[in-house]
Parts: structure tokens; C-alpha cells; sequence
């Protein structure tokens, strides 16, 4: 495989790593919310921002670990024909399949992005009584789709080099 392409994988998949490493962490934040909002309703002072803030937190914390999703070939699959298979054979299936997934992901992107700036235009707010702001939410998710798309890359070009009898 060209150099290019092997710094490429490399790269991506670091990069996607430490993603997905920080966003394991979101789970704590999101719990910590959580705990919060117990608390103040205990003593009668709820707060209004500890139920949305959590399911941010939940956005955030599923969409930046999908890509170390996609990097650690975890994802959900139906293999009752694809775990039988040889590894050319699977690379061979994957790259064929890749293509629709980066299709998808590139729809995805481009809608995310386009609703991101939408959202910086406009100042959208969340239609709630804490009213936040939509930017961060929706850039997080856009930042997620991409990474996604330059993942897909990186598993199609770790299944070409498969087919090719190399390893990445």
C-alpha cells in the first residue's frame, strides 16, 4: 500500500481513538447531571437544565463514540454468513458495503452541517423553559458524522490492503 495511505489509517484511527476515549467519559458527566438533578428535587429546589443537559450529554456521549465504533469493528452485524467467511472474503464484502455506508454518512454529514449553520444563523434555541442554545449540540453531531466519513475511508483502505494481501 502507498505510504500515503498507511499514515492516512494511522492517523484516523488515533485520531478517532482519543475521540472515543473522551467520550467514554461523557457517561460519568452524564451520571454526575443526573445525581444532581436527584439531589435538588430531594430538597425541593429542582433544577430545569439537569434533564436536558443529560440527554446532550447522552447525544454527545453516542455520537463521538461511534467512530472508535467503526475503528474497533464493534458495530451490530448480521453475520450469519459473513463470520464463516475467510478474511479476503470479508474485506471483499466490506468494500462493496462500505460505499453504502459512506453514502449514508455523507448525506448525514451534509444535512448535519447544513442544520449546524442553520442554527449559527438564527440562533436557534431549544423550544424548553431553560432555552439553550442548538449550535453546540448540533456541531458535536457534525463533527461526528465527518469522523464517520474519514473512518469509512480508513476501513476501506484496511480492506483493499486485505485484498492485497498486506496488512495495515
Amino acid at each position: 500500500m502507498p505510504r500515503w495511505s498507511i499514515v492516512y489509517v494511522r492517523l484516523v484511527d488515533a485520531f478517532c481513538a482519543k475521540v472515543g476515549r473522551f467520550a467514554m467519559y461523557l457517561l460519568y458527566v452524564m451520571m454526575a447531571i443526573m445525581l444532581w438533578s436527584s439531589v435538588t428535587k430531594f430538597f425541593s429546589f429542582p433544577a430545569i437544565w439537569t434533564l436536558e443537559l443529560a440527554q446532550f450529554t447522552l447525544v454527545a456521549y453516542y455520537m463521538l463514540g461511534a467512530p472508535w465504533t467503526l475503528r474497533m469493528d464493534t458495530n451490530v452485524r448480521m453475520d450469519l454468513l459473513y463470520a464463516r467467511w475467510s478474511p479476503k472474503a470479508q474485506a471483499l464484502w466490506d468494500v462493496f458495503t462500505v460505499f453504502a455506508l459512506m453514502f449514508y454518512l455523507g448525506v448525514m454529514f451534509y444535512g448535519a452541517v447544513d442544520s449546524t449553520i442553520y442554527s449559527f444563523e438564527v440562533g436557534e434555541r431549544n423550544p424548553t423553559a431553560w432555552r439553550p442554545v442548538m449550535w453546540p449540540l448540533k456541531l458535536i453531531i457534525s463533527i461526528s458524522f465527518g469522523l464517520m466519513l474519514l473512518q469509512s475511508v480508513s476501513i476501506l483502505i484496511r480492506d483493499v490492503a486485505t485484498l492485497r494481501g498486506e496488512k495495515i
